[in-house]
């Protein structure tokens, strides 16, 4: 049972608040100096051989993406976008708040990354017309957590690593949960708008030479989606070349197109993803040692066991893993129990015939509501922040939301071909 010991020391180290990464390799260390007799040469091959895998090339290109879309002008496009589409209904700067997460969320890969430029861009603007500030942040904090599920969500790519399962096959089994998941948070953003008596952003329909111009200005953010979604379903290239391909277009619409990108935003932009990029690779490295000490040591099967000595039922263990895992986020980081759990559950998965492409989605999904949560949760904690809203506040507005993210959740649970029916 030393990885359970191995267990404990690292989740220690996380509550002392040291960095994900170094957390882990402590762990790891630690097994190899006390629990194993094997040389330390082992332990540097297994930290080193994840960062072989060449479907890690898709980070770097995802999250350059994300970090170019703030200088390009088109999130700005998409904004006009969705006001065109949502402006004239009741509460329709909110609804437009969070069709635009939806629609970034195919290109910018991380919902921190979306939170933070939404609070600025949203917030300030729904305050002047009216919305109350907590309420703002809480649309914009929730709507951003539909980001980790649409392609090419980063959180995808690294389940995609771990399980061992296919990255494309991932990226398509996020649509459908997405799409629903930004359909029920506008429902719950229209029926307490309609409550508190927000107004429409817009009282009159555009002509169509209007409705037609602001669709002619925002085509370059329409293509971004159409090359990535699009060019994997149809195996025109793989995630790294539509991530490759993507930043091209981005960089072409930024300097030439829309020309609001300066070379000195390029340097920026690459400075950025490259510290976000390396944070991200030495996670999953580390989180490569501590697997293959898991599959050594059998604590895959060893809670495998357990949990069908539980329930022999699919369905009750789902349920049971979605309630801890709901629990768990309110006090651990999102990507350290993806880390951690992934290896432990899979043995579980195979033994009772769940698709782990469908148990992706639902633990991706389900650690993103644990962004929200108090009290560790980090888009709650950055949007509050950069709004200036206390935690209470925005707990108290993102109550309706949040039952819109768990019905959503149960559905994903109890239908599998949510998940499944692009992925096959």
């Amino acid at each position: 049972m030393s990885w359970a010991v191995i267990l404990l020391i690292m989740l220690a180290l996380f509550a002392l608040n040291m960095r994900l990464y170094l957390g882990i390799l402590a762990a790891v260390l630690i097994y190899f100096v006390f629990f194993n007799s094997m040389p330390m040469e082992i332990a540097v091959q297994r930290f080193i051989a994840p960062s072989q895998n060449t479907s890690l090339l898709a980070i770097p290109f995802f999250v350059l993406l994300g970090t170019l879309l703030s200088y390009s002008g088109v999130a700005e496009r998409i904004v006009d976008v969705a006001m065109l589409l949502v402006g004239r209904i009741r509460g329709g700067l909110a609804l437009a708040n969070i069709l635009v997460s939806m629609l970034l969320g195919g290109v910018s890969a991380s919902n921190l990354a979306d939170s933070a430029m939404l609070t600025r861009m949203m917030v300030p603007e729904m305050e002047k017309r009216g919305y109350g500030r907590a309420f703002s942040a809480a649309v914009t904090a929730a709507g951003s957590l539909v980001t980790p599920i649409i392609p090419p969500g980063i959180a995808l790519i690294i389940y995609a690593l771990i399980a061992d399962v296919s990255v494309s096959k991932m990226f398509m089994a996020g649509i459908i949960p997405g799409l629903l998941a930004a359909a029920s948070l506008m429902v719950a953003a229209y029926l307490v708008s309609r409550k508190r008596g927000y107004m429409p952003a817009a009282t009159k329909r555009p002509s169509l030479r209007e409705a037609a111009g602001t669709i002619l200005r925002a085509w370059p953010a329409v293509f971004l989606v159409m090359v990535i979604i699009g060019g994997i379903r149809f195996g025109i290239f793989t995630p790294t070349e539509a991530g490759a391909v993507a930043v091209l277009l981005v960089l072409i619409t930024g300097m030439l197109v829309y020309r609001t990108m300066r070379l000195t935003d390029v340097f920026t932009s690459v400075y950025e993803a490259s510290k976000s990029t390396a944070s991200v690779l030495l996670i999953i490295m580390a989180s490569g040692a501590l697997g293959w000490i898991f599959s050594v040591e059998k604590a895959g099967v060893a809670f495998a066991d357990l949990a069908t000595g539980m329930t022999d039922s699919p369905i009750l263990f789902l349920l049971l893993v979605n309630v801890a895992l709901l629990l768990l986020g309110m006090l651990i980081e999102g990507t350290a129990l993806l880390i951690i759990l992934v290896p432990l559950l899979k043995p579980t998965l195979m033994a009772m015939g769940i698709d782990p492409i469908h148990f992706g989605i639902i633990m991706i999904f389900n650690l993103s509501i644990g962004t929200l949560t108090p009290p560790v949760g980090t888009v709650m904690l950055l949007v509050a922040n950069l709004a200036r809203v206390d935690i209470a506040s925005f707990t108290r507005e993102s109550l309706p939301f949040f039952a819109a993210l768990l019905f959503v959740l149960g559905l994903i649970v109890f239908i599998p071909g949510l998940s499944l029916f692009l992925a096959g």
